[in-house]
């Protein structure tokens, strides 16, 4: 054989080996990669169709992938298409009256809809209305928050009444922002309501045998367990590219199927491990016991408590996403917060059972993550003898808390409610002035 012969040879097997390591590579990224398309279609498609904003980017988390995306959208079929260098690992989001899901193409029964719309005045609801006798504190106190970075907007409610608010430049009153994790005690919320308006639905907390797929160990999970994140599945809630969280949210069609498929990890009701998953099997397991689809929130929360602009996005199956995707103008926030803080009652009418919240903001001690957790709500109080997680702020605070800095914060004997969102990636409680903020409105009105 002539030496050019085997030349030529040896360059065709490198370039096939260099071929199987691209295609080996692209396997093996692919997950990741998809995910975070997934991650950018569904950012760029709700910012763009549910807030009006035009600056989806600003909404991106830190990552080396985000230089290589590219987004382009469609507004005359309310799709929005994001894909790595315009060209690999496309995914596509689609808008409809329940916000925006990822998907081949749009949810079946689902209609093109902007959601681009001021919020309507209802008769009925929370009202919020401006306090008149503000304490001079409170502005201060918000104008310090208000020098944490990524910080968009801060409400303080006393009695019911507004008394002091501020928004970054770009938003206001009204813009719709994204409460991520919050929307989990709105899911809480939720399983009360159902409770209250289908008595006959079957959601006694510490029922079991949840799903037709369990008749494993996993038919001993409650729904206690689900919300309590005692359910045993295991679960990884790193915001890392390839995780499950990240690819239930931005590469899953049917995010609690995929949740409810992962095995066990410890004996359910023993151990806690937070989980966005179990909380969207709970809001799946509230479809299915009421027969509502995704207007579920809208009628047996939204409409009675006046929160106009509130959206809770569906996935590609119809099924709400009750664990991140809320989306709500801070004022509305406020209004849930204080309905938490009313007990469940609205103008005198009880829409929740009593005691509803007493159960959620109890501690019941589990192993695993150590920090003070009811029923889809943070406490204060561990409510065993061991020190608050925020002594600056009175023992009986409660709170919802999102991710990238986006809490609710109730506090019972102060009757006080605080809003915070914003943008603030791997910001917690302790650092964005949150204990500060709260600790100094409930003295300034005490």
């Amino acid at each position: 054989m002539s030496r050019g012969r085997k030349v030529l040879i040896a360059l065709v097997a490198v370039f096939v080996l260099l071929i199987a390591a691209v295609v080996a590579a692209g396997a093996w990224f692919r997950p990741m990669l998809m995910t975070g398309t997934g991650y950018a279609a569904h950012n760029a498609c709700a910012i763009h169709f549910l807030t009006g904003r035009d600056d989806p980017e600003s909404d991106l988390p830190p990552n080396p992938l985000v230089p290589l995306l590219r987004t382009e959208i469609d507004d005359s079929e309310g799709r929005v298409r994001s894909s790595v260098l315009g060209v690999a690992f496309a995914q596509e989001a689609w808008a409809s009256e329940y916000g925006c899901a990822v998907g081949d193409g749009r949810a079946e029964g689902s209609e093109y809809s902007s959601l681009v719309r001021p919020a309507e005045d209802r008769p009925e609801g929370i009202g919020l209305p401006q306090a008149t006798d503000v304490p001079a504190e409170v502005g201060a106190a918000l104008d310090r928050a208000a020098d944490v970075e990524g910080t968009r907007a801060l409400v303080a409610v006393h009695r019911g009444e507004i008394l002091d608010e501020w928004y970054a430049d770009g938003f206001g009153p009204d813009t719709r922002q994204l409460g991520w994790s919050m929307a989990k005690s709105v899911a809480a919320t939720l399983v009360g309501r159902a409770q209250q308006e289908f008595p006959d639905a079957d959601l006694d907390p510490a029922g079991t045998a949840l799903r037709s797929e369990w008749t494993d160990e996993r038919a001993q999970i409650s729904l206690d367990d689900l919300l309590r994140m005692t359910s045993g599945l295991e679960w990884d809630e790193d915001y890392d590219l390839g995780t499950p969280i990240t690819e239930m949210l931005f590469a899953e069609p049917d995010m609690a199927a995929f949740a409810a498929a992962q095995p066990l990890a410890h004996d359910p009701g023993t151990f806690r491990q937070y989980s966005s998953g179990t909380t969207n099997i709970v809001c799946d397991l509230l479809h299915e016991r009421t027969g509502l689809g995704p207007e579920m929130a809208d009628e047996l929360l939204f409409a009675p408590l006046g929160m106009t602009s509130a959206v809770l996005e569906a996935d590609a199956s119809g099924r709400s996403v009750c664990s991140s995707y809320l989306w709500a103008t801070p004022r509305d926030w406020a209004r849930f917060g204080q309905f938490a803080l009313d007990d469940g009652e609205v103008d005198g009418r009880r829409l929740l059972p009593a005691g509803w919240m007493d159960y959620a903001t109890t501690v019941v001690p589990a192993g695993g993550e150590p920090e003070p957790y009811g029923a889809q709500w943070w406490v204060n109080d561990p409510g065993d003898g061991s020190p608050l997680r925020l002594p600056g702020i009175p023992a009986d605070a409660y709170w919802a808390a999102g991710h990238d800095g986006q809490y609710i914060v109730v506090v019972p004997s102060a009757e006080l409610v605080v809003v915070r969102t914003g943008f603030t990636p791997g910001g917690t409680i302790y650092g964005l002035g949150i204990e500060k903020l709260v600790g100094d409105l409930a003295r300034a009105v005490g």
